[in-house]
């Protein structure tokens, strides 16, 4: 009956919480269910606590009302404490900065809700059910059980005893070498033994090839690129299909939309986006980054293409992976930068689809003036007012026909206007009347300028964009190798030049720093409840020293 009352705790508290979920404007999604999930393994420490304590009581032979009361008040203060201990460490993670902060904020609310009517629950309804549920008399217990119990007091005695002797006996043995392990997994961490990774991936069931070829691309050509994709889709699906259960085909669905790559900042026939609907990730057997991999292999090196990424569509509220700004006046210092940085992140493995967003736009012809042509009376605006109302037109005049007015446009025949050579024939009115052709008034320059440029804080800026495989390098090591090896060598080469993260790296480092201060603020909220509750500032050290010893378990896990 003991157990039956204690584990009534654990419907009682999910429900309880449940129900407060949404009053407090909470959702039952994967965020909560994880502060559930931790709930799960602590709900239950209190109403263990208070009900073995009543069985102690009934054990020295107090009846069931006054072992009920006993019970609860030597050890309310305890319990109390450790459920403030508990707020204290998972309440700042609440008021986290950063995307990946306002994420999770929502796991500690869920967390202490259950654990607050967990709390309520072994105070006020447990005790009421174990003082009716038991009597002073027990009634014989059978030989399982005696056996049971023999083996637990064996085990607590003699294994737990004697363990808990040794340590006293050899104390500074013992802590040398959990000293010892503490070191070893500090260094795993700062050693790069222990990779980070600031929000993990997690296979989803869409798939997506965004591309992007250049701006004077037909249409035509960016079919073409987008049937190379759908088969080589299409040899992953036969490769991968074979492991899949009952023989199903790994690729769902395919859906191809143009004029669409969120990447790329650009619309037109020139990009694409190719998206696949896979098997649940539940069912198949076979992970994200395989199936990228299949496929970046059998798509292979397209010429004339200036980026594929294969992706899925949101990359989580951490972002890319890589994103590094790349900031300055000067493009052309921008652009170096840019591609000395793409090469040095292609020399890693693990590291693909690296592109940035200083990307050719289409050609245009540049008309600059000869040194004769001022003194003819040409300026440049009055050259490229003449070209354009000879290739855009230009209104002459407007005519009324009853109620409908209709203006008169003027312009080039089509078949003078429709091709760049059409330009070496085309004249320019000079300010005394006549005419004389553009080339002998002007140079005529063919060219190719940006598709966009970026500017953030009103500098000019060029964004360098790279994906990871976690299972083969470390975001956070290539960018500690780039702040050592490579940044200085373009701050060197390239002055003015200025870098800054977005993305992962600045989504995490922003969460980071908030996370450590309130680390630092649980740890200081239950150095400070610990002392009230033992009159000490030195007991509660000695309870705290768990923390390093649990944060052993982790690392070594």
């Amino acid at each position: 009956r003991f157990s039956f009352w204690v584990a009534m705790g654990l419907p009682i508290s999910f429900l309880g919480a449940l129900f407060f979920f949404p009053q407090l404007g909470l959702s039952l999604n994967m965020i909560t269910m994880v502060g559930l999930l931790v709930a799960l393994g602590l709900l239950m420490d209190d109403a263990i606590v208070i009900a073995e304590n009543i069985a102690t009581h009934l054990a020295k032979g107090d009846g069931p009302l006054q072992a009920v009361v006993d019970g609860v008040s030597e050890v309310k203060m305890g319990v109390i404490s450790s459920f403030v201990t508990t707020v204290c460490m998972f309440g700042p993670l609440s008021f986290l900065s950063g995307k990946i902060g306002k994420v999770l904020e929502v796991m500690p609310a869920a967390l202490i809700l259950v654990l607050s009517v967990s709390l309520i629950e072994a105070f006020f309804i447990l005790p009421h059910h174990l003082g009716h549920a038991v009597s002073k008399e027990s009634k014989e217990e059978s030989k399982f059980r005696q056996r049971f119990n023999k083996g637990m007091e064996w085990a607590t005695e003699s294994l737990l005893g004697s363990t808990v002797d040794f340590c006293v006996r050899w104390r500074y043995l013992v802590i040398g070498v959990v000293f010892m392990f503490f070191l070893i997994s500090v260094s795993m961490l700062t050693g790069g033994t222990l990779k980070f990774q600031a929000f993990p991936q997690i296979d989803g069931d869409v798939i997506e090839c965004r591309i992007l070829l250049p701006q004077s691309a037909p249409l035509s050509k960016t079919e073409e690129v987008v049937g190379r994709v759908v088969v080589a889709l299409e040899k992953v699906n036969e490769e991968f299909g074979e492991d899949q259960p009952g023989g199903q085909d790994l690729v769902k669905n395919v859906n191809v939309q143009y004029n669409k790559n969120i990447d790329a900042f650009e619309q037109g026939p020139h990009v694409a986006t190719v998206s696949v609907d896979l098997l649940t990730a539940e069912e198949r057997n076979a992970r994200i980054d395989d199936i990228f991999s299949a496929w970046r292999r059998e798509v292979g090196r397209i010429p004339d293409v200036i980026g594929l990424t294969f992706t899925e569509p949101s990359f989580g509220p951490a972002g890319r992976p890589i994103e590094i700004r790349l900031h300055g006046q000067d493009l052309a210092i921008l652009e170096s930068a840019s591609h000395k940085l793409r090469t040095w992140l292609a020399s890693f493995k693990g590291v693909f689809d690296i592109t940035d967003d200083l990307r050719p736009g289409k050609p245009e012809i540049r008309v600059r003036l000869r040194e004769g042509a001022r003194s003819a009376g040409l300026t440049a605006d009055e050259i490229a007012r003449q070209m354009r109302a000879a290739l855009t037109g230009q209104i002459a005049s407007e005519i009324q026909v009853g109620k409908e007015g209709y203006e008169i446009d003027i312009r080039l025949p089509l078949e003078n206007r429709n091709s760049i050579a059409d330009l070496e024939y085309f004249h320019v009115n000079l300010p005394n009347g006549s005419q004389a052709p553009i080339r002998s008034v002007a140079y005529l320059e063919v060219d190719r300028s940006y598709a966009r440029i970026a500017r953030v804080d009103g500098r000019r800026t060029v964004t360098v964009l790279a994906d990871v495989d976690p299972r083969i390098t470390n975001t956070f090591e290539l960018i500690k190798k780039f702040q050592e090896e490579l940044l200085p060598i373009l701050k060197r080469e390239h002055p003015g030049l200025a870098v800054s993260y977005e993305g992962e790296i600045r989504e995490s480092a922003i969460t980071e720093r908030s996370l450590k201060m309130g680390f630092a603020i649980g740890i200081l909220g239950i150095f400070i409840l610990l002392s009230f509750q033992f009159h000490s500032y030195l007991e509660p050290i000695t309870v705290m020293l768990a923390i390093p010893l649990s944060f052993i378990g982790v690392i070594g896990g």
